[in-house]
């Protein structure tokens, strides 16, 4: 099986190309700042990241022949997790989607390049939508405002079939799978999510883009409520300008002014307190979050896995570990396998091994 993946992101669109699980090609195509300012709205990007997209495959020698292309789900409604199949429902939702992010753009490209092979499927896989939330914990003290989640689903739900594969390679006797394991999984890149994740459902996990947990780079995380009422009232910000004091110009952002773990830890090392301040301050609400889910799942936590960009720093990691370990092991997993996850799961889907699920 050849499989065309597509991962849209806030400053980059990445892809691979993979014959089965062998990649044949990864590109992670840059976008300037002054090359996404021509385009108001995020959707609007839609032709010029799928022609470089086509540019790339063209490039490197790759044949424009797929069984399938699948792209990052975009923020549909929520669903539960796996792999689905793009119909016209999802096309919809997501032209009207109320929220904004480059992954919206993933099923778009996905489904407009299928339609030029035949034979061809399109399909996304885990999307940041996925709702798996017990009852209990969709509550909160207004029900005005249920909790929903937004998160990382795609690279949890990778790094927790990872870690159960080490512990059947050590064991091979006693084969470990995702489904037989309590697991807290800590995504930390722009935003950090934070998922319970209880036998393969992850019954509880924050909003990780316009407003709860931990405050991150780019996020603010949970807020005071009554302050924030009244900076809505104050007539300082338009509405758009207060949703990027939430999502965009928010955590180390906004009191930094930087996103770049590894400048901040260079500032510390200068002498810099306030960023040493703020940098800990972000890894207290952190750990305090994955104290929050070992009470989830009534302290029987197999493992708490550490994930994203931010999990190369060890200045992160080393002060995220002493705080949380004593709760269960601690393995860490930088980066992300985003595009082999989405590759991995439509080949199974393909192969019969995952259910194709239909989005209404």
């Amino acid at each position: 099986m050849k499989i065309l993946a597509i991962n849209p992101g806030s400053t980059s669109t990445k892809i691979a190309v993979y014959e089965d699980t062998t990649p044949l090609l990864v590109r992670n195509i840059r976008h300037s700042v002054e090359e996404l300012s021509h385009f108001p709205r995020v959707i609007d990007q839609f032709e010029f990241r799928k022609n470089l997209v086509i540019e790339a495959l063209k490039e490197n020698g790759i044949p424009f022949e797929f069984d399938a292309i699948v792209g990052r789900g975009g923020l549909l409604k929520p669903i539960p997790g796996g792999v689905y199949e793009v119909n016209d429902a999802m096309l919809d939702d997501i032209a009207h989607a109320m929220r904004s992010h480059a992954c919206n753009l993933g099923c778009l490209i996905a489904a407009e390049l299928a339609a030029l092979l035949p034979g061809c499927r399109a399909f996304i896989a885990d999307p940041g939508v996925v709702d798996e939330l017990d009852e209990i914990a969709r509550i909160t003290g207004s029900p005005l405002m249920p909790r929903i989640t937004i998160w990382h689903a795609l690279n949890q739900r990778a790094i927790a079939r990872r870690y159960a594969a080490e512990l059947t390679a050590a064991s091979p006797d006693h084969p470990v799978h995702y489904e037989d394991l309590n697991l807290i999984i800590c995504h930390l890149g722009g935003g950090i999510s934070v998922g319970t994740h209880n036998h393969g459902c992850a019954i509880d996990v924050n909003n990780a883009l316009d407003g709860e947990g931990p405050f991150s780079p780019e996020r603010a995380g949970t807020l005071p409520a009554g302050p924030l009422i009244d900076l809505c009232y104050s007539h300082r910000f338009r509405k758009d300008e207060l949703k990027k004091r939430i999502s965009g110009h928010a955590g180390l952002a906004a009191h930094l002014g930087t996103t770049d773990i590894p400048a901040i830890i260079k500032s510390i090392e200068a002498g810099d307190k306030k960023a040493e301040l703020v940098l800990n301050a972000m890894i207290y609400q952190v750990a305090k979050s994955v104290g929050a889910a070992a009470v989830v799942l009534y302290g029987k936590v197999d493992a708490i896995l550490l994930t994203g960009g931010i999990a190369h720093s060890d200045y992160v990691i080393s002060r995220l570990k002493e705080r949380v370990s004593f709760l269960a092991p601690v393995h860490v997993y930088p980066g992300e396998d985003e595009l082999e996850a989405l590759a991995v799961n439509v080949l199974g889907a393909l192969r019969g091994e995952l259910p194709i699920q239909v989005y209404k």
